[in-house]
């Protein structure tokens, strides 16, 4: 199952329109007609998509309150408040902010973002190449081998990370602040010596690589 986004709206045509479109891309959707009972419903989803105008509670409000009670969870506001003050009103503390009319590939792509912003993307297995990545039990097995591929903790989490970003170019200080959770210092080599040897554990050919690749002056990518 995809991730579970909680959506408040209380306009039904609306309403439909991005149910259908969000069920229809893999994701779960619980919708609320108003903010009056979110609280039952935070420890359940990965993101919040939000109207201002509501009943009862505004979308100010509600989204606010979320915030404070866990400020990890996303949250977009999709509302036909066009104003700047409303928008930057909204910004102040919600993660996103989409104005009506809207594209509904528009949306799924915000949502993608965020989602992956937030490290937040419902991901069980990976196949890439000959590589099979379990991500939930970290475990990759050759699938042409049928051998598992045993990673050390920090060559797994860098692959993870890699994978989540999958097709996006991660420098060299993203990845040493999320796996390290330290700042990159510029000429430290730790990092290439894992990549270096991560390689040779999953790669066909580590002198000729074609899962991460390397960017010149950028960093690494893993593309599918």
């Amino acid at each position: 199952m995809g991730n579970h986004i909680l959506y408040i709206e209380d306009d039904d045509e609306v309403g439909d329109l991005v149910k259908q479109n969000l069920i229809d891309n893999g994701y779960e959707l619980t919708w609320l007609k108003s903010g009056n009972q979110f609280d039952r419903y935070l420890d359940k989803v990965e993101m919040v998509i939000l109207d201002i105008m509501l009943p009862g509670l505004d979308g100010f409000t509600v989204g606010q309150r979320i915030k404070e009670m866990n400020e990890t969870i996303p949250i977009l506001f999709l509302t036909a408040r066009t104003a700047i003050e409303d928008k930057l009103k909204g910004l102040e503390f919600a993660d996103d902010y989409l104005t009506k009319p809207f594209h509904p590939k528009e949306l799924l792509l915000r949502i993608d973002i965020l989602l992956r912003r937030f490290e937040k993307v419902t991901l069980d297995v990976v196949y890439i190449d000959h590589l099979k990545v379990d991500l939930k039990a970290n475990q990759i097995f050759n699938t042409e081998t049928n051998e598992e591929i045993f990673l050390t903790e920090k060559q797994f989490k860098i692959f993870h990370y890699l994978l989540r970003n999958t097709n996006q170019i991660l420098t060299k200080e993203q990845i040493y602040s999320n796996v390290w959770n330290q700042p990159y210092i510029e000429g430290d080599k730790t990092l290439n010596v894992h990549i270096r040897y991560l390689r040779q554990k999953i790669e066909k050919k580590p002198e000729d690589p074609k899962i991460i690749q390397t960017i010149r002056g950028l960093g690494y990518r893993v593309k599918q």
